[in-house]
């Protein structure tokens, strides 16, 4: 097989499974490795794909950072039910922690609790999506605004954190790597992300299916420290078999 011929194998894979591991690429086309990662730089080089960590994809994995508004406007009806799903899982007298992100501001707008509720935010709009009901106490969290988020971040932040455990985090990202995990596009709210995670007994993750295979600036945490998964349809099934696998439990809605 020419080079040509490789290349165009590649780029045929791709439009077809969106993601292709260099290993079973050496299997399939009967190359080394330094061959295909040649063919995949070069592909690149022409704006025909994008190298991974293992492989390459036809969806650029890196995010950017954009405003919260602007952010609203993708995925809107798969947020909204991932956001009804989070909120069926808020318990009787519980006591949470909600991060920053649409995903989970839709979450926000579907908690109707019975009970008293307790939620810890850093995000603004969460915490006025929270203000009506009158047995939510709202404890909203200090420090540097992230205007684009809505949210804040800093010292202030996380060192409030340090005196509360809270029995469930909802967590929303820009990018979930199978390998790298979860990430967002901005070092310090991925810091006090960490940090929310440590003060939490199970640690939940809203995100749509668009993404995942993508990463941002700033590294939450691995796989290994999610709970549970909540997600759409647009999920592959190969993906949901990796999660579940490495003990997380995906809920698709």
């Amino acid at each position: 097989m020419s080079n040509a011929e490789r290349h165009q194998y590649i780029l045929n894979a791709l439009q077809g499974q969106g993601y292709l591991n260099v290993v079973d690429l050496c299997k399939q086309l009967n190359v080394s490795s330094v061959t295909i990662r040649k063919d995949l730089k070069l592909l690149e080089e022409k704006s025909l794909l994008f190298r991974t960590h293992g492989g390459a994809t036809i969806n650029n994995p890196y995010t950017i950072d954009r405003p919260v508004n602007e952010k609203e406007k993708f995925q809107s009806a798969e947020k909204m039910k991932i956001g009804e799903a989070a909120a069926a899982l808020v318990e009787n007298n519980d006591s949470i922690i909600i991060a920053s992100g649409t995903t989970v501001l839709a979450m926000a707008r579907s908690i109707q609790p019975k009970d008293n509720l307790t939620v810890i935010t850093s995000a603004l709009n969460v915490a006025l999506a929270l203000m009506r009901p009158p047995n939510i106490e709202i404890l909203q969290l200090g420090g540097m605004l992230r205007k684009s988020s809505s949210s804040v971040t800093g010292a202030y932040a996380e060192n409030i954190l340090a005196d509360f455990f809270c029995s469930k985090f909802f967590l929303g990202v820009d990018g979930i790597d199978l390998e790298f995990g979860l990430t967002t596009t901005n070092a310090m709210e991925a810091h006090l992300n960490q940090k929310m995670i440590k003060v939490s007994q199970k640690t939940i993750l809203l995100v749509d299916s668009t993404k995942f295979g993508k990463r941002g600036f700033g590294r939450i945490c691995g796989l290994d420290e999610i709970d549970q998964i909540i997600t759409d349809s647009g999920i592959s099934d190969n993906t949901v078999k990796t999660l579940e696998s490495l003990g997380v439990k995906v809920t698709v809605v």
